[in-house]
């Protein structure tokens, strides 16, 4: 695509590619307001605007006061601080085999998570928590109706029922005895940090193990991310020993 020169301010030429450089830097919702014949016109000026102060800005010798050059200071270090990290965790490109042997240390965590839909009946005590179960199984009373009674939980408005979450998504104690029940079965009860529980498991969906050519790219990119974030630390302990640091 041709770069045409779009506008010139003070001999300054400002481009095609200078508005398109503009609108890329946007968040992508922003941009996409800008990417027509009226938005290109609206950021060109937005351009020439900037322009315009920047002229003004070295008639009027700004550029040699003690503030512009504090200012010129911060950015310089702020620029050296950016180009030191970036240069600490560049990561040259990992091998296949490199990424695969990552895979191979845990390859559940890059499958699809075991599901469980729960409902409960949250109490106070055990003993209560004993007589709705009773009551429940000898079909006195249903599930759901023993919730919207007793439960304190907010659930009770829904019959006890929580929805579908992940294993691990609620505190261990719940979890482990949801996870281990069969469908439709009403769990003795669990006590937890918020009071005494009956679960009962409506549906359950086994996690899946994924292939590694399937999430070939998601590793990749964990692998890279964890050798920065190691890369990144390395050199922070590195430098604490070297430089002095004071807690004042």
């Amino acid at each position: 695509m041709e770069n045409r020169i779009l506008a010139k301010v003070n001999g300054k030429e400002i481009s095609l590619y200078d508005v398109e450089n503009f609108i890329q830097k946007l968040e992508p919702q922003t941009a996409a307001q800008y990417k027509s014949e009226e938005g290109v016109k609206h950021v060109l000026n937005e351009l020439i605007n900037q322009e315009l102060f920047l002229s003004d800005a070295v008639e009027r010798k700004l550029d040699d006061t003690e503030e512009f050059r504090q200012e010129l200071a911060k950015a310089r270090d702020f620029i050296l601080t950016q180009m030191n990290i970036n240069s600490t965790i560049t990561v040259k490109n990992v091998t296949d085999a490199e990424v695969e042997a990552f895979f191979n240390q845990d390859p559940t965590r890059f499958g699809t998570q075991a599901m469980a839909d729960t409902s409960h009946i949250l109490v106070d005590n055990e003993e209560l928590c004993l007589q709705l179960r009773e009551q429940i199984v000898n079909k006195e009373i249903s599930f759901e109706d023993a919730a919207k009674k007793h439960s304190n939980c907010p659930s009770n408005e829904r019959g006890g029922n929580l929805g579908s979450y992940a294993k691990g998504q609620m505190v261990p104690e719940y979890d482990n005895v949801a996870f281990s029940l069969r469908i439709n079965e009403i769990s003795q009860p669990v006590e937890t940090q918020f009071g005494f529980h009956l679960i009962k498991l409506n549906s359950i969906t086994e996690g899946q193990t994924a292939e590694f050519d399937q999430v070939k790219d998601q590793v990749q990119k964990e692998l890279v991310t964890n050798l920065q974030r190691e890369a990144y630390l390395s050199k922070i302990n590195q430098l604490r020993k070297k430089y002095l640091v004071e807690m004042l």
